[in-house]
Order: structure tokens, then C-alpha cells, then sequence
């Protein structure tokens, strides 16, 4: 990948498995400081009192995500010696992508060979990959637009390069070209949200999401001649106050067996930018607007995952891409649009135009290509923020398989939901005088009238929507993620897939 460290893998067991020269040497112990066999081998004579004696001084026990660093350590080749703490917990609940990214975090852009072994553990094929998942993304950064590079950047290339000597595994390079695939997936993401506005509009998205057909991705661009033939008026109304003309991408990946079975679908909201048209937002934290398009940017990550890997799943992202802008020709409060569903819609807010966006693209998704359920993205409301502040999405669902399924793909990869209601009280707060409903229902319950409003647009299909406004973007510093763009969903759409979905 272009971005991110550089990252071979050798076998422990190998005769010629040894630290390479001028870097660092990266250990691994549990509670019990004890180095395996071949980790001590390696490391070389004293190395395993070396340890102890420095964990003594500096009061280091082995903990989970704790670190003890000796630079020019005696009797060691390497220029630095880093323990890295595992703690006590059982091999099958760690994580090893978070173990990856602190890891990785702790060696910064030098280059280093890391014995992936300790006591009592001996990381499989999925483990290794996740882990060097985790260095990956840890050490993603997004500075294309800096005329000038931090000295160590700049000397390094902002990378250093990784060999793992791991155990012999069965299946370990197929799990690694899958976890790069994903990675990428991640990154592409988070390239995604972390690009100005004016380099990203929706044109621009749509390009860059039609570079999925080297992976075999097939791709279809509706411009607005083709939406209006359609029908898409709710999506084109949030466009018409902006010089930048909506598109809605259609991404099909078919790697099932039967080319004819229904697909999974994934529908992203891509407001390349949100000004609130004539309801303009506050100036204050105007600029992260250009991250309104979240939900959209981890559907095109979730599909270069996919077709990455070759899933053996048929899949379909959609992604409608419009700038909400003040224009005079902007929809006004008090509009009346008639959906791609025939359903009216009385505009009352047009800062609430993301769900228009979703409206005719989950309509579209549901009656063109039957799908077997649909899940839709989008940063869509604040008030899940004042709800679940930036540790869960909003998950909202007509299925409680679906959404049991992709709670535990939260858990499993950390990209956590949690399940809000639905409810036919919710409806009534979007009843209209004027037409079939309003696309805002006031200031209590935002998050779950937003939802009730979308569930007008799938009909009997099993949906989820997950409203990513507070983590999506700018969500707080993990051991895997530095950037303000997170590139949240694509590992946990991922796992959902290859758990329940693939053949």
C-alpha cells in the first residue's frame, strides 16, 4: 500500500530466523516476563535477565498495552530492545489488531523485527494477519496537502519496515492477502473523508469509486439526466443549490457461486459537503462538514474489502453524492418533493437532507435488485452523539436477526452499535399537513424520527440503518486510528459478511 509500513513475514521455525541488523528488537511476555524458547534464542545469551533485571527498574509487570523500551541494550545486536506487555488474558480474546497498532505505535517509523511469540501462545494464521492489520492502520496519515514534512518523515518516508517471525501456520498467506485487502479497504476510507471539499466533490467521489473495477468490481454512474429519468427527486432537491452535480453510484461485486443469488446490500450517505442549504449550519466547526459523506466513503472501502479477498458473496453498494449549498436555487423550507417512491415529503429543515439522499437510493436498491437485506450508512443526525457520544453507532433495525448478527461483529472487531427504537409513536411526530409526511420531526428524538422516516423506504426488506455521526469522523485516538477520518464500518460490515454471508 502506499501508505502505512512495509511488512514481511518469516517463519520461526526457519534456520536463518534471526533480528535484523540496525534496528530494533521487538519481545513479547506475558505477567510472567518469560521470553519462549526460540524468542530468547534469538534475542540472544542474557537476554531473558536482561529483561527481568530492566522490568525490576523500571517497574514494568507485562501488562496489557504497556511497553519497556532499552535503547543500545549490552550484549544485543539491535539498537533497541522493546517488551511489549500482553497481559494475562486467554489468546483467543485478545485483540490482535490493537496489539498490531500499539505495537507499531511504540516503533513509530524505524524499522524492527518482532518475535510474535511468547509462553503459552502461538498466534495463528488470522491472528498474525490481524495483528499486521493493526500496524497498518496505526501508521496511516493523511499530510498530501503539507508543503512541509516533519523532519523524520522526510528522512524515512514516514515508514519503517516490519519482519514478523511468527509460528509456522497453515493458511497464512491467504489470511494476510486479506487482511491487506482490507486494510486498504480501511485506508481507502479514511482517504475518503480526510479529502477537502473542494477536491472531493461528487463527480470526484464517483471517479475514485469507479477505480474499483481493477478488482472486478462492476460499476454504474447515474448522472442527474439519468436520476431524473428515475425519478430521484428527493435526492436532486438537496443537489439543485450547488454548481456540483449529484451522481448515485451503483458497485456490484458477484463472487458467489450462483451468479443469480439475491445480494447483500450497502447504501452509504455522501454529502461531499453540508452547509445546511438555506437552513445554514453555524460557522463554528463548519469544516468538518466535508466529512458528511462517511457512510459512503466506508461503503467503497467495504467493496474494495470484498472484491479484495474475492468474497464469495454477491454484494452491492450504492452511494448517492450531492453538496447541500444555499444557492438560489436551493429547496427552500415549506418544498413539497415527490420521492422516487411517489411518497411526498414537506421540507422543513433542508439541514435534514441526508436522509432525502438515502430515501431514493434505498427505494431504488429495494425495488431494482431484491436484495437479502439492506444496511445503510450515514452521518446522518447530532442527536446520536447527545445519545451514545462517540464509543457506538446508532443502530436502528426491522430484524433482530440482522441486528444481533452485526452486534457481534461489533464486538469481535470494536466498531461497536447499539441497538435504538423503532416505534409507531415516532411516525406521528413526522405527520404533515401537507404531505405524506416531513422530513424532520423537531429537536426530541432526532435520531429515531431520521430512522422512522428512512424505514418508509424498504418495505418488507431486512434493513439497518446506523447513523455514524459520532464516529464516523473525528472520533476519539484508538491504538489503530490517528485520523480524523476513521474509516469505521469497513471491518465491521467485513466481519458480518464473512461470518453469516459467504458460501
Amino acid at each position: 500500500m502506499a501508505d502505512g509500513i512495509s511488512i514481511e513475514i518469516e517463519s520461526l521455525a526457519a534456520s536463518g530466523a534471526h533480528a535484523k541488523p540496525g534496528g530494533d528488537l521487538v519481545l513479547f511476555v506475558g505477567e510472567d516476563l518469560a521470553l519462549s524458547p526460540r524468542a530468547a534464542e534469538i534475542a540472544g545469551p542474557g537476554a531473558a535477565e536482561l529483561v527481568t533485571r530492566a522490568a525490576n527498574v523500571e517497574r514494568f509487570k507485562g501488562k496489557a498495552s504497556s511497553a519497556m523500551v532499552l535503547t543500545a541494550p549490552t550484549g544485543l545486536s539491535a539498537e533497541r530492545l522493546v517488551v511489549i506487555g500482553t497481559g494475562s488474558d486467554e489468546a483467543a480474546a485478545r485483540d490482535w489488531a490493537t496489539l498490531g497498532g500499539y505495537t507499531a505505535g511504540k516503533l513509530g517509523s524505524r524499522s524492527a523485527t518482532l518475535v510474535l511469540e511468547w509462553p503459552g501462545t502461538a498466534p495463528g494464521s488470522d491472528e498474525v494477519a490481524a495483528f499486521a492489520m493493526g500496524a497498518r492502520l496505526r501508521t496511516y496519515k493523511f499530510d498530501r496537502y503539507k508543503s512541509k514534512k516533519s523532519p523524520e518523515a522526510e528522512e524515512t518516508g514516514g515508514a519503517g519496515r516490519l519482519t514478523l517471525l511468527v509460528p509456522e501456520n497453515a493458511g497464512l498467506k491467504k489470511a494476510m492477502r486479506g487482511a491487506e485487502g482490507l486494510a486498504e479497504g480501511v485506508i481507502l476510507a479514511r482517504e475518503l473523508v480526510n479529502e477537502p471539499p473542494n477536491v472531493l466533490d461528487p463527480e470526484e467521489f464517483a471517479r475514485r469509486a469507479a477505480g474499483l473495477e481493477k478488482l472486478g468490481v462492476e460499476i454504474e454512474i447515474l448522472d442527474e439526466k439519468d436520476m431524473k429519468k428515475l425519478g430521484m427527486r428527493a435526492l436532486l432537491a438537496v443537489a439543485q443549490g450547488s454548481s456540483k452535480e449529484a451522481r448515485v453510484v451503483i458497485m456490484r461485486w458477484n463472487g458467489a457461486e450462483d451468479s443469480s443469488e439475491a445480494p447483500v446490500a450497502f447504501i452509504g450517505k455522501g454529502v461531499t459537503f453540508d452547509s445546511g442549504g438555506v437552513s445554514i449550519k453555524g460557522s463554528g466547526g463548519m469544516e468538518d462538514m466535508k466529512g458528511d459523506m462517511a457512510g459512503a466513503a466506508c461503503v467503497v472501502g467495504l467493496m474494495h474489502a470484498l472484491a479484495s479477498r474475492k468474497a464469495k458473496v454477491n454484494a452491492l453498494g450504492a452511494i448517492g453524492l450531492v453538496e447541500n449549498m444555499p444557492d438560489g436555487k436551493a429547496q427552500r423550507p415549506g418544498d413539497i418533493v415527490t420521492s422516487l417512491s411517489g411518497q411526498t415529503i414537506e421540507i422543513i429543515n433542508t439541514d435534514a437532507e441526508g436522509r432525502l439522499v438515502l430515501a431514493d437510493v434505498l427505494w431504488h436498491v429495494q425495488q431494482t435488485y431484491k436484495p437479502r437485506f439492506m444496511i445503510d450508512l450515514a452521518t446522518l443526525t447530532g442527536a446520536i452523539l447527545v445519545a451514545l457520544g462517540q464509543e457506538f453507532a446508532g443502530m436502528f433495525s426491522n430484524n433482530d436477526e440482522l441486528a444481533q448478527r452485526l452486534s457481534a461483529a461489533g464486538e469481535a472487531t470494536g466498531e461497536k452499535v447499539w441497538r435504538m427504537p423503532l416505534a409507531p409513536g415516532f411516525d406521528k411526530l413526522i405527520e404533515s399537513k401537507f404531505a405524506d409526511m416531513k422530513n424532520t420531526g423537531g429537536r426530541h428524538g432526532g435520531s429515531a424520527t431520521a430512522a422512522q422516516f428512512l424505514k418508509r423506504y424498504v418495505n418488507d426488506v431486512p434493513w439497518i440503518h446506523l447513523d455514524i455521526a459520532g464516529v464516523g469522523m473525528g472520533s476519539p485516538a484508538t491504538e489503530t486510528n490517528r485520523s480524523w477520518g476513521s474509516g469505521w464500518g469497513v471491518r465491521l460490515l467485513d466481519r458480518l459478511v464473512r461470518d453469516h454471508y459467504e458460501a
